[in-house]
């Protein structure tokens, strides 16, 4: 393994430390002791996940609808899908920003990769009865294989298949989850091939610096993920589509929202890129903006405010 000088270091560690900062925040309980929504019967309840593009995602669903009128409580940093994907049926949850492979991939494992249209049709016919999925937006995060470009130029690294003669002895780095999710391990080992040395669970915060550093050689990076730019990372090529469509799609359970969430939410989706969310990435985790007027600026920018 090698231990080439880390580029950028310096940059991509204040960025972890503003990401461990973001996911921090935001920790209360937020259901009451009877397991119900903390806020009254009549808000819309608006959650994410614990990293920082999921609560900046929420923050500009809650801002959005508030700007329509609606009342709105928030419930961010909950965990991942394999939580808060029951209390979004249950209806503790009303609004969630999801990614449509995600949901996919969460449903039925053996799901086929397709292209958005493709992929938001299976989803709809997979949901259960409380769930349904509003309009994809253009901007799309989806998982990735990167290294740093030192290693791509040494090995001639372009595309997963690359790392094949490579792999066993390389750590791959990632969430946990990475792991035992289908486009994680086991869908690397069944579409490509690939078997590593190690895999390094890591939060989400860190992993860009343990690329930096060498700890691992290969890295589940989010395709949006600042880092990536700033750190000149290669994002290997995934001629296979394992990694399918990940748009950002709102999630919602039927019976807590109305139309007019329905067409706030449509009209967030029609306005975002993958451009816009990889900039207002930066400006979270590099920058250390706060998410809350992260996602004022944008919606004032799109004229959704």
């Amino acid at each position: 393994m090698r231990t080439n000088p880390a580029p950028r270091l310096g940059a991509v560690a204040a960025g972890a430390a503003s990401l461990a900062l973001i996911s921090a925040c935001g920790g209360e309980d937020p259901f009451e002791e009877d397991g119900e929504p903390a806020g009254d019967g009549d808000q819309v309840v608006v959650g994410s996940s614990d990293f920082p593009e999921s609560t900046l995602l929420g923050n500009i669903y809650a801002q959005a609808l508030e700007a329509a009128g609606v009342e709105v409580d928030t419930r961010f940093d909950i965990g991942s899908r394999e939580v808060y994907f029951d209390q979004i049926t249950s209806g503790e949850l009303s609004v969630f920003p999801e990614y449509n492979g995600g949901i996919l991939f969460h449903l039925d494992s053996e799901a086929e990769a397709g292209d958005t249209e493709e992929t938001n049709a299976e989803v709809e016919e997979l949901l259960p009865d409380e769930l349904e999925i509003l309009d994809s937006s253009p901007a799309e995060n989806k998982d990735s294989l990167t290294v740093r470009a030192d290693t791509a130029d040494e090995e001639g690294l372009t595309a997963i298949p690359d790392l094949e003669p490579l792999a066993e002895d390389y750590t791959l780095g990632g969430p946990a989850e990475f792991e035992s999710r289908p486009q994680g391990v086991p869908g690397l080992e069944a579409t490509y091939g690939l078997t590593f040395g190690e895999f390094s669970a890591l939060e989400t915060a860190i992993i860009p610096q343990a690329l930096t550093e060498n700890d691992v050689q290969v890295a589940n990076l989010f395709t949006t993920d600042p880092a990536i730019t700033i750190n000149d990372f290669v994002v290997l090529d995934d001629p296979e589509n394992l990694f399918g469509s990940q748009n950002v799609t709102p999630l919602v359970n039927a019976d807590s929202v109305d139309d007019t969430v329905r067409e706030t939410l449509n009209e967030v989706s029609a306005q975002l890129t993958t451009e816009d969310l990889t900039a207002l990435n930066e400006r979270v985790s590099i920058d250390h903006d706060d998410p809350d007027a992260v996602a004022a600026d944008w919606l004032e920018s799109v004229g959704l405010d």
